[in-house]
């Protein structure tokens, strides 16, 4: 019994002294998180892939400490707007084909923790995107479902309007409702309104929003008429600051002013989106705008091969031209976390409180000359430039640039 007691009691204070250590605490950062009103310098401390507390001097009792001086502690950015249905399938643009990029390699380098494929799958192959890249990522995949049956196949495919079925994409939607938090609808190049229509449908029948990726028609249809007569508020406007062939821009090219019903429009509850892309953001359509007071309510990339080799490159470098146009810090990490998480419906995601899920991204502003370009070829000279330095996804370190989380090799 002697034996007995005196293992259970090392036992207990064993316990003790275990639960004074935690996983991770994260130093002096500037934590911005904007659900729950947080812009200063503070720790933040993570345990077993949750967010313990964030505060001031939560000591280091930690199994690692993690120095973020000098640099901001955000949630973990969440891009809506990304081409993940990677494949090999021939002419299939972005739905199992070769444009279409795994999340992994492309996501956590540039600290984004949760991507939304925006329509590469439709009702017809969902569960192929599922088996393919939900299942297989450490980054949280999420999807627009694209109201065309056959995805986002580019080509003809796009164009069948007998393909766009309301009914069957939100049966398809609402059985994969822990992935499907919208529906897609885009590139159709003529003067109908049914794939908006049929869309808009599936999402009232499904109960989440529609992301336009407005087509293009000779003459233009009426982006007056989608945003007001189409769409409802919490309905996504995504390439909101481009200027494409067949398709009404923001701003007038002519005065240079933005189009007074946009500003009604997203007063009304319609979602601007910035979804640079390899075509859908130049600098005379985006300068004017936020210089005239329309903002960007969410910044997303429109990720896939060629925007990523192009001006658009990543998440933070989208954020960097966001700061350029005149964006505050709080009002960039705003826009790629807490506000994207309601725009989805995904209210447990985009910020730091405790008993969350730890994504966290560690960024710095760099200071120094850098170009950033627009999908024309357009190149500003700033003077700043966001960059990850490190993520974690549910508590683990997936990215880390210069090995902050890691110990100093003694010789």
């Amino acid at each position: 019994m002697r034996f007995s007691y005196q293992f259970v009691l090392l036992f207990f204070l064993g316990t003790i002294l275990h639960a004074q250590e935690v996983d991770m605490i994260i130093k002096g950062g500037h934590v911005i998180d904007p659900k729950n009103g947080i812009d200063a310098i503070m720790d933040v401390s993570i345990d077993d892939g949750k967010i313990l507390a964030v505060g001031e001097n939560l000591g280091t009792e930690a199994f690692r400490v993690i120095d973020a001086a000098g640099m901001y502690v955000v949630p973990g950015l969440i891009d809506i707007h990304g081409h993940h249905f990677f494949g090999t399938e021939e002419d299939h643009y972005l739905s199992n084909s070769y444009t279409a990029l795994p999340p992994d390699g492309f996501t956590l380098r540039a600290g984004v923790t949760t991507v939304v494929d925006c329509g590469g799958a439709g009702w017809r192959n969902f569960n192929t995107f599922k088996n393919q890249a939900i299942d297989h990522s450490k980054t949280r995949v999420l999807a627009f479902l694209n109201i065309v049956g056959s995805g986002m196949a580019g080509g003809a495919i796009e164009q069948n309007l007998a393909d766009m079925d309301a009914k069957l994409t939100a049966m398809e939607a609402k059985a994969n409702a822990k992935y499907i938090v919208g529906i897609k609808v885009a590139h159709y190049m003529g003067p109908e309104w049914k794939p908006v229509e049929q869309a808009v449908e599936a999402g009232n029948m499904a109960g989440i929003p529609v992301i336009v990726d407005f087509g293009g028609n000779e003459p233009p249809l009426s982006i007056k008429t989608l945003f007001f007569d189409k769409l409802r508020p919490g309905d996504i406007f995504t390439h909101c600051y481009a200027h494409v062939d067949r398709r009404e821009p923001v701003v007038n090219p002519k005065t240079r002013k933005v189009e007074p019903f946009v500003f009604d429009a997203q007063k009304r509850g319609i979602i601007m989106d910035v979804g640079h892309g390899g075509g859908s953001f130049l600098w005379d359509q985006a300068i004017p705008a936020v210089e005239q007071g329309l903002k960007p309510n969410t910044i997303s990339t429109d990720l896939h091969t060629g925007s990523m080799n192009g001006g658009m490159k990543d998440m933070t470098n989208v954020m960097s031209k966001c700061l350029y146009l005149g964006l505050t810090m709080p009002e960039v990490i705003a826009a790629s976390t807490w506000k994207p998480a309601q725009v989805i419906n995904r209210p447990e995601l985009g910020h730091l409180s405790p008993g969350a899920e730890a994504d966290v991204a560690i960024l710095k502003v760099m200071d120094g000359e850098f170009g950033l370009v627009d999908t024309k070829g357009w190149r500003v000279d700033a003077t700043q430039k966001i960059v990850c330095e490190m993520t974690l996804r549910a508590g683990t370190v997936v990215w880390d640039l210069n090995g902050i989380s890691r110990p100093e090799w003694e010789k």
